[in-house]
């Protein structure tokens, strides 16, 4: 098969869908365009013809991962509606395995990207404070979510509890001993609540 039937064959779409197969299925640290290529059956050129580079690759990969964000059936109420949002978002990074370390590595202004932090703008301007507030309150919300489902994330199966009780002796580190029991990986959802929740009342 020529090259050009090769390109004729493939799409931007088939690129990431297969980018995100890869990265489901083996993590961030597999996915490049030649990974890509071999998934697909292509040469690496015909990946990168649509994609150009790795780092354009992931850009598109990550706007995908927010176009699964549904925007519709949101409450009424501007504060319940960032919050809700905020939830949504979360859950698209989840779907995906270092589905935050792929998207916070990356700064896409893509169409999906863009229409969620449309959305999420437009909810904290109906809140009530100023436009540098909501812009602001967006960006802490993003990386809150972003930092502690990266977190999540990248402890998966491991002993978080273990891992923390053999580290932090009650003697050398009383405080960090003394909280360590919220700090284990049942508590990610009532953390991610409470730090949203944090974040929206100090708007």
């Amino acid at each position: 098969m020529t090259n050009r039937q090769q390109n004729d064959r493939l799409d931007p779409a088939t690129v990431i869908r297969a980018g995100l197969d890869l990265l489901d299925e083996k993590g961030l640290d597999a996915v490049s365009t030649r990974a890509v290529a071999d998934r697909l059956g292509v040469r690496i050129n015909t990946v990168q013809w649509h994609v150009k580079t790795k780092a354009r690759m992931l850009e598109l990969m990550a706007d995908a991962v927010l176009g699964e964000i549904p925007l519709t059936d949101l409450p009424a109420a501007p504060d319940e509606r960032a919050r809700e949002l905020t939830r949504r978002y979360r859950h698209a990074l989840l779907s995906h395995r270092d589905g935050a370390a792929l998207v916070v590595g990356t700064y896409a202004a893509e169409p999906h990207t863009l229409r969620f932090a449309e959305a999420l703008v437009e909810a904290l301007l109906k809140c009530g404070p100023g436009d540098r507030e909501a812009a602001w309150t967006t960006w802490a919300v993003i990386y809150f979510t972003l930092g502690l489902t990266q977190e999540e994330q990248a402890v998966g199966q491991r002993p978080l509890g273990d891992i923390l009780a053999g580290a932090i002796s009650e003697a050398a580190y009383p405080s960090l001993h003394r909280v360590a029991g919220h700090l284990a990986p049942t508590s990610f959802d009532e953390r991610f609540e409470s730090g949203v929740a944090a974040i929206l009342a100090g708007r």
